[in-house]
C-alpha cells in the first residue's frame, strides 16, 4: 500500500451548530471552533472534519445547500472561514469540509431557474419529468419518508426527484455540465486551503434509468430506495472523473460515506489511487437495522458488533484503509448503543473507546466522543427537532405503538442524540453559550463536561488522550498504523481481541461484559502499554494475574506487548 500523510493522524469531527457559540446567539460558529483549536491540539486530532457551514435553510441542519461558495451567516463569513484555516495550519491541523454534491437545495440559484424553466439547461440539472396521468415514475421511498417525486409548483405537471428530504433535489449526474460545475466548486475549496472533503451521500448520484417499480416493502404502497441503489450500475465512471478532476489534482484527502459497496468494487474505492483515500466503516452502525423502520431496528449484542469489526477489516486488509467509528451526527452517541443498558459507566467507555479506535485504519472521534458524552433524554415528541426522527415517530405510530412506545423507541436512535450542545463545562450553559442553545442540552451537562475531564487524569477524556499518543509514540506507530489485525480468542463470547502485528505484536483485549472472567492467552503479555482501570483497581488486579492466561475485570480493557 502507498504510504500516504494521513495515514497515522486521528481525525475529529465538528458539528459546528453545537460546538461552541461565539456570539451569544445559541448558535455555535467558525470563531467558536477557532477558540477551541488549543483544546482540540491539546486532545491530540490532526484532522478537522466540519458538517456544512455553507448557506442552507436549513431544513436538513445544513446538508441542504443553497450556495456552495457562501458561509451562512449563522457560521459567520468567508472571513472567519480563512482565519480558521490560517490558524489550523500555524497549529499542523488540516480542515475538512462536507461535499454535499448529490442533491442541493430547493432554494440554490440552479433550482430556481429550473422552476420557471423545466426544459431549459438548468432544468437538465436535476430530475424533472412531466407527469399527465397521475402516476408517479417510481414508487422509490425518500431516506425521510414519502415518495421520492414532488410537484415542481402548484398546480404543474412537472415533478422533481429528491431521494431525500423535498426541499434537497437531487442532481442529475448524467448531465456533463452539472459534473463540471461540481468539479470547478471543489477545486475552489482545495485551491482555497482545504484538505480536503467528508462526502455525503455520494452512492446515491447513480440512478437506476429509466425510473422504474419495485415490489412494495410497507403498506404505504412504496419500496427503500436501498433496492434501487442494489441495481444501480457504473457510479464509478462519476467518481473516477470527480478524482481525476479534483481531488487527485492536490492530493486531497477523502471519505467517503459509501454504502452497498461489493467486495470487489474495495479496490477502485479505497486501494491505491482509489475514488477516495478512505471510507467510513458502517457495519457496526447498520446492526440491528429494519427496512420496517426503527421501531421494529434492535440494538446489537457485543459479539455481533465484535463480528462485524473483524468482518470489514478482513475485507479491506489488504486493500487499503478504513475510516473507524463509533458515532458521528448521524447516529445514537457510541456509548448508549453500543455499551448495555444500564453498564454505561467510565470503565466501559473507556473499553469502547480502546477496541474501535486501535483497528487497523483512520479513527474518527465525534465531538463529545472523547468526553463519553451520552445519549440525551425527550420528554415529548415536541423537543424533537431531528426530521429523520420525526419521520420514524409518525411510521412507529402507524405501525399500532401508542405515543408514549414511539417517543421511547426513536428517542434511542435520534440524530439529536449527537446533535445537543457539546459539554464544556458544568454551569447552567455548559459553556456553550451565553444565549439559549439553539438544542437544549442534555441534562447530564453537570456531570459529563470538558473542563472537569481536564483536570482528572483518569476520565475519559485522559483515556482518549493516551490513545491518540500510543497511536503517534514512535515505538509503536508502524505497528498500530500499518501492522496487520489478526483476531483471536472468537469463539469467546462478549469478548473482543485481536493482535495488530508489524515491528512489534500488540495485544487488545477487552471484556465486553460487566462480570469478570479469566481468559487463556496464545501468547505471553510482556509490557502493559494501556488499561482502563484506576490506579487503586490496578494493583489488585496486577496481583490475579497468572502466567498463561489473563484475569479480566468487568468492562475492563487491556492493550499490551505481546510475545508469541
Amino acid at each position: 500500500m502507498e504510504r500516504k500523510w494521513w495515514h497515522g493522524k486521528t481525525a475529529y469531527q465538528i458539528y459546528p451548530k453545537s460546538f461552541c457559540d461565539s456570539n451569544g446567539d445559541g448558535i455555535g460558529d467558525i470563531q467558536g471552533i477557532i477558540s477551541k483549536l488549543d483544546y482540540l491540539k491539546e486532545l491530540g486530532v490532526d484532522i478537522l472534519w466540519l458538517s456544512p457551514i455553507y448557506c442552507s435553510p436549513c431544513a436538513d441542519q445544513g446538508y441542504d445547500i443553497s450556495d456552495y461558495y457562501r458561509i451562512d451567516p449563522q457560521f459567520g463569513t468567508m472571513e472567519d472561514m480563512d482565519e480558521l484555516l490560517a490558524e489550523a495550519k500555524k497549529r499542523d491541523m488540516y480542515i475538512l469540509m462536507d461535499l454535499v454534491v448529490n442533491h442541493c437545495s430547493d432554494e440554490h440559484e440552479w433550482f430556481q431557474k429550473a422552476k420557471k424553466d423545466p426544459e431549459g439547461e438548468y432544468g437538465k440539472m436535476f430530475y424533472l419529468q412531466k407527469v399527465t396521468d397521475g402516476k408517479l415514475l417510481c414508487n422509490w421511498r425518500s431516506y425521510f419518508g414519502g415518495p421520492v417525486w414532488d410537484r415542481l409548483e402548484e398546480g404543474s405537471d412537472w415533478y422533481y426527484f429528491h431521494a431525500f428530504h423535498k426541499k434537497q433535489p437531487d442532481l442529475n449526474w448524467e448531465n456533463p455540465k452539472l459534473r463540471e460545475a461540481v468539479y470547478r466548486m471543489i477545486n475552489w475549496w482545495l485551491d482555497k486551503g482545504l484538505a480536503g472533503f467528508r462526502i455525503d451521500a455520494i452512492i446515491n448520484i447513480k440512478k437506476v434509468l429509466p425510473f422504474r417499480d419495485y415490489p412494495a416493502d410497507r403498506d404505504d404502497g412504496l419500496c427503500s430506495i436501498q433496492r434501487m441503489l442494489a441495481d444501480a450500475k457504473g457510479v464509478g465512471e462519476f467518481l473516477g472523473e470527480m478524482r481525476d478532476k479534483s481531488f487527485a489534482l492536490h492530493d486531497a484527502f477523502t471519505v467517503g460515506e459509501v454504502f452497498n459497496e461489493k467486495d470487489e468494487e474495495l479496490p477502485d474505492f479505497i486501494g491505491d489511487g482509489g475514488y477516495f483515500s478512505t471510507m467510513f466503516d458502517f457495519k457496526g452502525t447498520l446492526l440491528g437495522k429494519s427496512e420496517q423502520g426503527w421501531y421494529a431496528s434492535r440494538i446489537p449484542t457485543p459479539d455481533e458488533y465484535r463480528d462485524a469489526c473483524f468482518e470489514n477489516q478482513k475485507r479491506v486488509q489488504k486493500v487499503g484503509f478504513l475510516a473507524n467509528i463509533i458515532e458521528n451526527h448521524d447516529e445514537p452517541r457510541g456509548v448508549s448503543h453500543y455499551i448495555p443498558q444500564g453498564d454505561c459507566c467510565d470503565r466501559s467507555k473507556k473499553m469502547l473507546a480502546a477496541l474501535y479506535f486501535l483497528l487497523r485504519g483512520l479513527p474518527f472521534l465525534y465531538q463529545g466522543q472523547e468526553l463519553g458524552m451520552e445519549n440525551t433524554i425527550f420528554s415529548d415528541i415536541s423537543e424533537v427537532d431531528d426530521i429523520s426522527t420525526l419521520d420514524e415517530y409518525q411510521v412507529a405510530l402507524r405501525a399500532g405503538y401508542s405515543p408514549k412506545e414511539a417517543l421511547d423507541i426513536v428517542a434511542h436512535y435520534s440524530r439529536d442524540n449527537a446533535r445537543t450542545p457539546f459539554q464544556w463545562d458544568g454551569s447552567e450553559k455548559a459553556g456553550f453559550t451565553t444565549g439559549t442553545p439553539w438544542l437544549p442540552l442534555n441534562p447530564n451537562h453537570t456531570k459529563i463536561h470538558a473542563e472537569q475531564q481536564q483536570a482528572d487524569a483518569e476520565s475519559v477524556y485522559a483515556f482518549y488522550k493516551q490513545l491518540i499518543a500510543l497511536r503517534n509514540d514512535e515505538e509503536w506507530k508502524e505497528t498500530l498504523v500499518y501492522g496487520e489485525l489478526l483476531p483471536i480468542l472468537t469463539e469467546e463470547k462478549n469478548l473482543m481481541a485481536y493482535y495488530r502485528k508489524g515491528e512489534k505484536t500488540v495485544l487488545v483485549i477487552g471484556n465486553f461484559q460487566k462480570e469478570a472472567r479469566t481468559v487463556k492467552l496464545p501468547c505471553h503479555i510482556q509490557t502493559i502499554l494501556l488499561q482502563n482501570l484506576t490506579k487503586e483497581e490496578q494493583k489488585e488486579w496486577e496481583q490475579a494475574q497468572k502466567e498463561g492466561e489473563i484475569h479480566l475485570e468487568g468492562y475492563q480493557v487491556v492493550v499490551a506487548e505481546a510475545l508469541q
